[in-house]
């Protein structure tokens, strides 16, 4: 394999190329050409098409129940490797596994953490010591509490923590950028492509970059960037930054295409938006569990429409006019 096909891709676009590959064979012509405009978009997309194309031919698996399983969601796969089952459905639900792993995008450490959310699922943790972790979609964390210290490793996506009290052992929260250790407090910890984002609610928090001697103490009210030479400067929290705990997104005077990507972490398949409406501004509440609506709530607001080719490619388009 060449270092261009084995470079990683995204979580989103493997879901996308994935839907596809599930659609194809049943696609109409205005389907597959919708697909070639999906191919043609980006060199991530026509990568990961790669990828699934070597993985098929280096399994055999061009057809049949092995073929159908390598293709299910990220959450059922996960399951066949709890299972750890026998036959060649878990074998190249593994391999697969294998194959698009990498240190940011899909780390095999997601599939073998402690705790983990399927996408568009979030779930609530009551550790040892009274803390309560709060996971996003997508998300995983190890559990490592010793005589020393409360330690949680966060491998994937976003946790809200809310510390226990009582117990006089350091809380740390870890991820390959960095540390955070709690000051009694209630805080976020996301994972980005640029590094870790640490969100403070109440109390503070002292955040420690990997590979950086220096430590800053993050006050409530504030977030950083968490890079793993240093740290981004110091700005004010986001409005309703803790909202997804309640199911919904929030967002002040936003991109249309920031709020169409982080919808997008909530659902399966490829949620894209069209690069003429990228950049119109959006204010409001949106439900997390219903992507669908979330969707629709943007069409008495804005001039656009929503296109929906299958059910994993959506795209947010603009409004075309309706001849009389």
């Amino acid at each position: 394999m060449s270092p261009v096909s084995s470079k990683p891709v995204s979580a989103q676009v493997l879901d996308a190329a994935i839907a596809w590959q599930l659609s194809l064979d049943s696609a109409n012509p205005v389907e597959r050409e919708e697909f070639a405009k999906w191919h043609a978009a980006h060199e991530e997309h026509a990568r990961a098409w790669r990828q699934l194309g070597m993985l098929d031919q280096r399994f055999n698996v061009a057809s049949g129940p092995a073929r159908t399983a390598l293709l299910q969601s990220r959450a059922g796969i996960r399951r066949r490797v709890r299972r750890l089952g026998s036959g060649l459905a878990s074998v190249v639900a593994v391999i697969g596994l294998v194959l698009f792993a990498s240190e940011r995008y899909l780390p095999v450490d997601y599939w073998l953490a402690d705790q983990r959310t399927a996408t568009g699922e979030q779930r609530t943790l009551r550790l040892t010591d009274g803390t309560l972790i709060n996971l996003n979609t997508h998300s995983a964390v190890d559990v490592r509490f010793d005589e020393k210290q409360r330690l949680i490793i966060l491998q994937e996506g976003e946790i809200l923590v809310e510390t226990g009290h009582g117990d006089n052992r350091p809380f740390i929260v870890e991820t390959r950028e960095g540390s955070m250790r709690a000051l009694g407090t209630r805080f976020l910890v996301k994972r980005e492509e640029q590094g870790t984002r640490l969100s403070v609610l109440q109390s503070a928090v002292a955040a420690h970059p990997q590979a950086s001697p220096d430590e800053q103490i993050l006050r409530e009210g504030q977030q950083v960037l968490i890079r793993n030479d240093g740290l981004g400067p110091v700005a004010a929290l986001n409005q309703g930054a803790d909202a997804w705990t309640r199911g919904m997104l929030v967002v002040d005077n936003a991109r249309l295409e920031d709020l169409v990507h982080e919808l997008g972490r909530y659902r399966q398949g490829h949620l894209g938006v069209a690069p003429e409406v990228a950049d119109l501004r959006i204010t409001g509440s949106f439900p997390l569990k219903d992507t669908d609506l979330a969707l629709n709530a943007l069409l008495p607001t804005l001039p656009v429409q929503i296109e929906q080719r299958t059910p994993w490619w959506v795209k947010v388009a603009a409004k075309t006019e309706v001849k009389p």
